[in-house]
């Protein structure tokens, strides 16, 4: 990394909301901060959402920062999949020696969006929705799965894409309550039922 361009507002506005990095440097050194931070390695795609969704900077200027880090060594695919990066040494060492120069709440911001980012993929890697279109409409079928074991799954029909896409996505928020709203209606368990009750109460 070159510090020449730090603290320099050389990023493009759009996107940016107030409080977002408006230097390049400044989002290359915030990317290094998550690897580290989040300690698990990540695809291009969850760090450039996780300050998206911030707006902590701009589509172009997260991609383009990334894809320095790549190439200057900081950030390196992993062997067995492609996909996903991890910090070098070097870029470790930029996160350590150079994160207290970002604004603490650019820092949380990003780093509690990237954990969340983690969490639904891998509620999504774990847990599959299949929609399949039909002469009367869609069937889609939701499967829940505890580790190695598939714990449940159910196909229903619904009438139109809206209504199988709104499934899906409601099925992603939280499967495990899905299946526990299940058991508790299947097995007629008083106490499974109450605190099922409690927990859809806790919806917003």
């Amino acid at each position: 990394m070159n510090g020449g361009d730090y603290m320099a507002f050389d990023t493009f506005d759009e996107g940016i909301s107030l409080g977002g990095i408006r230097s390049k440097t400044e989002i290359r050194i915030l990317i290094c901060y998550l690897f580290t931070s989040v300690k698990q390695p990540m695809s291009k795609e969850t760090v450039i959402d996780a300050l998206l969704q911030k707006g902590l900077t701009n589509y172009f200027e997260a991609s383009s920062c990334f894809d320095d880090l790549v190439k200057s060594g900081n950030l390196c695919p992993l062997a067995d999949n492609p996909r996903l990066f991890e910090a070098t040494a070097n870029g470790k060492m930029i996160s350590q020696q150079l994160e207290n120069n970002l604004a603490l709440t650019v820092r949380e911001r990003a780093y509690e969006c990237a954990l969340a980012l983690l969490e639904k993929e891998r509620v999504e890697r774990e847990n599959k929705v299949i929609i399949e279109k039909t002469e009367n409409g869609y069937t889609v079928k939701c499967t829940i799965s505890g580790g190695d074991m598939e714990l449940m799954s159910v196909s229903m029909h619904l009438a139109d894409a809206e209504q199988a896409r709104t499934v899906k996505k409601n099925f992603y928020k939280n499967p495990q309550l899905i299946y526990k709203v299940l058991l508790a209606t299947m097995t007629r368990n008083k106490g499974l039922i109450v605190d099922t009750l409690e927990d859809l109460e806790g919806l917003s």
